[in-house]
């Protein structure tokens, strides 16, 4: 009897293991691909080290304040999605800053292009105006979803201009200081 569930199981595990496993797509068809999106949300993306590709969308149109103090956008006001490459598909995974007018039909765009919402909730309690943070969550053509994203922010007030690196968080500079050689400090001495 033992004989038999190993077959069993093997024929059972190797389509999960193909799906969670899928084949590596060449460097130079990633950069064609984070093209068309970058140009589907109007602004470059950041590639980390892992082929992850990673878009900020800070609040710089908020100015929230917190017991008197203001909230940078870099501190705690930023939007990002990320794209991880899975074959010709990606899976994308972000957190959106939005007021709460802007939940609603940022959130119904989002479910009615196939984005999974895994959460909504709220960082900076007593916060003016308040603000809360929607993950957010799909599977598919890079492309697409990038288009439905954008179209997804258009209901809110979020800038869709690139964000100034003032308003980026500390690990986007570090990011680009690794993607760039040129933008590195140089020794005097």
């Amino acid at each position: 009897m033992r004989h038999l569930l190993l077959p069993l199981a093997i024929a059972l595990a190797a389509p999960a293991a193909a799906q969670t496993n899928p084949q590596a797509t060449p460097p130079e068809a990633n950069r064609d691909r984070w093209a068309l999106v970058d140009k589907s949300l109007g602004r470059a993306g950041t590639t980390q080290p892992d082929g992850v590709r990673r878009y900020g969308f800070p609040r710089s149109d908020l100015n929230v304040q917190l017991d008197g103090v203001t909230i940078k956008p870099a501190l705690a006001l930023g939007s990002w999605a990320a794209f991880h490459p899975m074959g010709d598909q990606v899976m994308i995974m972000g957190d959106l800053v939005l007021t709460h007018e802007e939940v609603n039909p940022v959130m119904s765009r989002l479910l009615a292009s196939g984005f999974t919402i895994t959460a909504l909730h709220n960082h900076l309690l007593r916060s003016a105006p308040a603000t809360m943070y929607m993950h957010i969550g799909g599977h598919g053509d890079p492309v697409k979803l990038a288009a439905a994203l954008r179209e997804a922010l258009a209901a809110s007030r979020t800038p869709m201009t690139a964000p100034s690196r003032d308003s980026q968080p500390p690990s986007a500079a570090r990011a680009r200081r690794r993607q760039s050689p040129s933008t590195r400090p140089r020794s005097t001495g």
